[in-house]
């Protein structure tokens, strides 16, 4: 199957409005500037503070209760504003709040949960998404492809220093979610996709103009290193879990997530 990676090699650079609207964010700026997706903050963060808390709520968790057990308070303010700006944390914002939903029924997918999201909001993170994703099983990680997707995604705006420490916290954010294992010398493996994290490619997928069975090939599938029956196996699991109302006869797809975001 030929998959639809526009999204990714695009930055993006521009969003369907609703797709803003939601929560995704666009242009030349991103997180991984200066950190990395940060799964196992970001897993702390959702262990502490409940998930019908406002904004405030995490706010409060990272830098007065000390959640992630940060020595400074510069240190404390700084991870929340990144883990912010990556992930949200604000039910108002649709992306945080449909991973909210998910989060807690589907513990195994976390790590692309967290991937997921922050590769709709950081621009710098997707526009690495093509030098990930068109490596086999095996293949070593090659940072000249990704120097390359990110050149293109954001040409002049970054100096080759800030390039660097993107390539270098991108790797890092691509390990943490399983596509790629190593240290020094990363190679590229397969992640086993969830019934949770394939609802939210789905989610995704439709917020970034995908329809039908179109949905079945966006960039955000092959996130999960999924095949069309795959993908449509675990969509069924995913109904079967109350997070998705699907119907599939032939290339007719019938898809609804009023039951993945019952505020949408």
């Amino acid at each position: 199957m030929d998959y639809d990676l526009r999204f990714f090699a695009s930055g993006p650079t521009e969003l369907p409005p609703v797709a803003a609207k939601a929560g995704f964010r666009s242009g030349a700026k991103g997180t991984h500037t200066s950190r990395t997706m940060m799964l196992d903050d970001l897993v702390a963060v959702l262990a502490t503070v409940p998930a019908d808390a406002p904004r405030a709520g995490y706010t409060q968790a990272i830098i007065e209760s000390n959640c992630l057990g940060k020595t400074t308070i510069a240190t404390r303010r700084h991870s929340n504003q990144r883990l912010g700006e990556l992930y949200a944390f604000d039910t108002q914002v649709p992306l945080f709040r449909v991973l909210r939903r998910i989060w807690d029924l589907d513990q195994a997918g976390r790590p692309l949960l967290a991937l997921q999201c922050a590769v709709a909001r950081d621009p710098l993170l997707a526009a690495t998404a093509t030098a990930i994703l068109s490596l086999p099983a095996g293949a070593e990680f090659q940072r000249d492809q990704m120097r390359q997707a990110l050149r293109s995604a954001v040409g002049d705006r970054l100096n080759d220093a800030i390039l660097d420490k993107v390539m270098r916290n991108a790797a890092s954010s691509w390990t943490q979610s399983g596509h790629l294992e190593g240290r020094t010398f990363k190679k590229r493996r397969l992640v086993q996709p969830t019934p949770g994290s394939l609802a939210y490619a789905l989610y995704l997928g439709n917020l970034a103009g995908f329809r039908g069975l179109q949905l079945f090939s966006s960039g955000w599938i092959t996130l999960l290193d999924c095949s069309l029956s795959c993908a449509q196996d675990l969509a069924f699991e995913a109904k079967k879990l109350g997070l998705l109302d699907l119907r599939i006869s032939g290339d007719i797809v019938e898809l609804k997530f009023d039951r993945l975001d019952r505020q949408g």
